[in-house]
Parts: structure tokens; sequence; C-alpha cells
């Protein structure tokens, strides 16, 4: 038996955004500085709100603390995360504390946070990878608009995140007729989007793979690509070569379309600085990304894969 569990509303496509009614006295998060949330804000047409924009990259618990300690008195009606997979992932974490429902709004197309049961913080300064019931929004706003003005960079990251999530999720031992599905169109359209220049079709095809990975899991290129996010690489741009990698050890059909994708929007290699043994044992911990694995994998095969990445070879 399967379950698959999706928002309750998902409002998606051209005009979403403005065309959606948001609670009065909400709590807007996001990581954006005024100049470009206030942009956001006044096209969502939304009245009567607070505004916090102090949430950092690769958030941690300080923000979801320091956050709950600053609004919680005044009683929001609603959270709103408003930004790319931080501000929604403090949210997603907050909104219990609050005793109230969260509106997620993604402003970039990759993480597909806004679809799923996943949360991801830093304990002690190491990523860690959440998964509750609670942690699904009540409400997603997904509207291309955002795609305009977004630096091209974050934009390829956030594309190649949805690519690695669509296509790890399809290979996930947890799938089912339904997530492989939703994973695989997903792919086809961000693939067809990528090798043709049609990124407006990015936010469409994040959305199905926040759908379908969501209900099942990341595999082993997720594994690896956190101790490259760990060291300050952006989490897309890991998953390039991480993915890739992870693909040719698991003989995934997926391989030559997903380098395909990569060498398409132009990444170039990584470097790790940890010692790659050491490096290899946090991965091995991460066994909500490593059980699922279509093939199992040893310590061997992770230092193997961490020593291609370094050296380009994927």
């Amino acid at each position: 038996m399967h379950t698959v569990r999706i928002p309750k509303v998902i409002r998606f496509g051209e005009g979403a955004l403005s065309g959606t009614e948001y609670p009065r006295n909400a709590l807007v998060v996001t990581t954006a500085p005024p100049e470009m949330s206030g942009r956001w804000l006044d096209r969502m047409g939304i009245r009567d709100y607070m505004l916090y924009d102090r949430v950092t990259p690769e958030p941690s618990m300080e923000d979801v603390d320091r956050l709950v300690s600053e609004y919680k008195s005044r009683s929001p009606s609603v959270l709103i995360g408003l930004g790319g997979g931080s501000s929604m992932d403090v949210v997603k974490y907050s909104a219990r504390e609050f005793g109230v429902e969260k509106i997620l709004v993604p402003t970039t197309f990759g993480t597909g946070a806004e679809m799923t049961t996943y949360c991801v913080l830093k304990f002690d300064g190491k990523k860690k990878l959440l998964r509750e019931d609670r942690f699904l929004a009540d409400m997603a706003v997904v509207d291309p608009y955002f795609l305009e003005g977004t630096p091209e960079q974050i934009v390829k990251n956030s594309v190649c995140d949805a690519c690695a999530q669509a296509t790890e999720g399809y290979d996930s031992r947890l799938g089912s007729e339904l997530t492989r599905t939703l994973c695989g169109e997903a792919f086809d359209i961000l693939h067809d989007a990528i090798m043709n220049g049609r990124p407006e079709n990015y936010p469409y095809g994040s959305m199905l793979s926040g759908m379908g990975f969501g209900n099942c899991s990341t595999t082993l290129g997720h594994a690896l690509s956190y101790v490259f996010s760990n060291e300050g690489i952006p989490h897309g741009y890991s998953l390039s070569a991480c993915t890739a990698v992870a693909h040719r050890h698991n003989k995934s059909a997926f391989y030559e379309r997903f380098k395909e994708c990569v060498e398409k929007l132009g990444f170039g290699g990584l470097d790790l600085k940890a010692d790659v043994g050491a490096a290899a044992d946090v991965v091995m911990a991460d066994r909500g990304h490593l059980d699922p694995n279509p093939v199992p994998v040893t310590r061997d095969d992770v230092v193997r894969c961490l020593e291609d990445i370094k050296s380009g070879n994927v």
C-alpha cells in the first residue's frame, strides 16, 4: 500500500500569485531584501501583514528560534513562506509553534519544498533532513512571475535541483507507480525546457517533481551533495556532479539525459575541502537517502563517488 500527500490547495500558473486571497495579519517570512520582497508583496496584493526578512540561506534552528521569539506574541493568523527552500523550511518548522496554517510561495523553482513533507535545517552546523506530515503546506502558490529578474545562476541551480529530485525520486525504492509517473513527467518537462530554452516551464516541472519525490525520497546523489553544501556550495550546484555520479553508480536510465542538462546549464567542477574518508563517513550516516537507493551503497562506493566528483570524472 502507498500513501500520497500533497497540499490541501495548490494554486499554480500565470496569475496565481495575484489571484490568491491572503488572510489579514499574516506573517510573511523571507530571505529577500526589502527592494525585492516589496515588489513581490505588491504583486501579491497582500494587505495587513507583518514581514520577517532575516532568514539566512541554509537556515538553522537559530532562525526558527528567532522568528518564534520575536513574533509569537503578536499572534499571526497564518505563516507565509515567500522565497526559496530556506524561507519555506523555516515556516514549515515554525508553524506548529505558532499554532497556525502555512502558505508556501516558491520564488525559485528547484526545491519543490512547497509540495513536500520534508524540511531541511542545520543542527550544530550540519544540514539535517526531517520528514513529518506537519511540514506539508496548507496551500501552495506557484507562479512563473518570479523567474523575471532572478539571477541566472540561481535559476540554473534551482532547475538542476528539480532535475535531480525528479530522477532520484523515480529511481527510489520507496516509489510507486504514481510517484514514478509524476517524477518521469517532471523530468521530461524540465529536460525539454533546459535543452530547448523554455524556462517558463521550470515552475510546473519543479512542482510535479516535488509532488513525486516528496512521496518517496531522493537517494545517493543527495546524500553526496550535503558534504559539499556543508562547505558552502549551493545545493543545486553540488547536485550537478553528485547526482550524475550517483546515476552512473546506480546504472540509472536517466544518467545520459541528466548529464545533458548539466552540460547545457554550464556547471563546472566541484572541490571538497574535507578529507574524503571523513566525508564518506558523513554520507554513510545518511540512511534517509541511502536506504531508498535502488542499489546497495558501501563506504568504498561512496569514496569512489567522491573521488570521481573531485577529479571531474562524471
